[in-house]
């Protein structure tokens, strides 16, 4: 995705085949992705482009994420839910 995504096409990138992410990208890109970064929001966009299957075994902590960009964003996510 481009740096300056719009949020309709960054809200349609959040709509996953996972109930379980779906709850963690939509509220995360509609109140806090403005919020960002340039370098987190293209990690966010990044992110937004692997597997399912992948995402959530990172995101229940099944698996831990090679990748310390994306773990860290990850982190942001998972921090900003339990707010």
């Amino acid at each position: 995705m481009p740096k300056d995504v719009s949020l309709p096409r960054l809200l349609w990138a959040c709509r996953r085949g996972m109930l379980e992410l779906d709850v963690l990208f939509m509220p995360f890109a509609k109140e806090a992705y403005s919020d960002l970064n340039d370098k987190h929001k293209l990690v966010f966009q990044r992110l937004l482009t692997l597997e399912d299957p992948e995402l959530f075994a990172w995101f229940m902590g099944h698996e831990a994420c090679p990748d310390p960009d994306l773990a860290e964003m990850i982190e942001i996510i998972l921090k900003r839910v339990k707010v």
